[in-house]
């Protein structure tokens, strides 16, 4: 998946408030467990109504299984800030 993919992905399920997808790929290129160096890694950053009243590992869970398919692929690893509307502040 791209990160254009990814965020599309994410949009349709969460509905966020705010969503940015960072592709930082080519700073992890010869990874160990990768044999690819495009769409491994991505930092989100993802504000949704969704995530009221689940905890942090929850929130986590429930985007990595929202990209189930692009783990069998090629993502390899994602960095994840997942936050109420209300407790977003940037």
């Amino acid at each position: 998946m791209t990160k254009d993919d990814i965020e599309a992905h994410l949009n349709q399920i969460f509905l966020p408030s705010f969503i940015t997808i960072e592709d930082d790929s080519a700073k992890h290129h010869g990874h160990q467990g990768t044999k690819h160096t495009q769409n491994t890694h991505f930092n989100v950053i993802i504000v949704s109504q969704h995530f009221e009243g689940l905890s942090l590992i929850e929130r986590h869970r429930a985007i990595n299984n929202a990209l189930k398919d692009a783990f069998e692929g090629t993502l390899h690893a994602l960095k994840i800030t997942a936050k109420t509307p209300k407790e977003w502040t940037h």
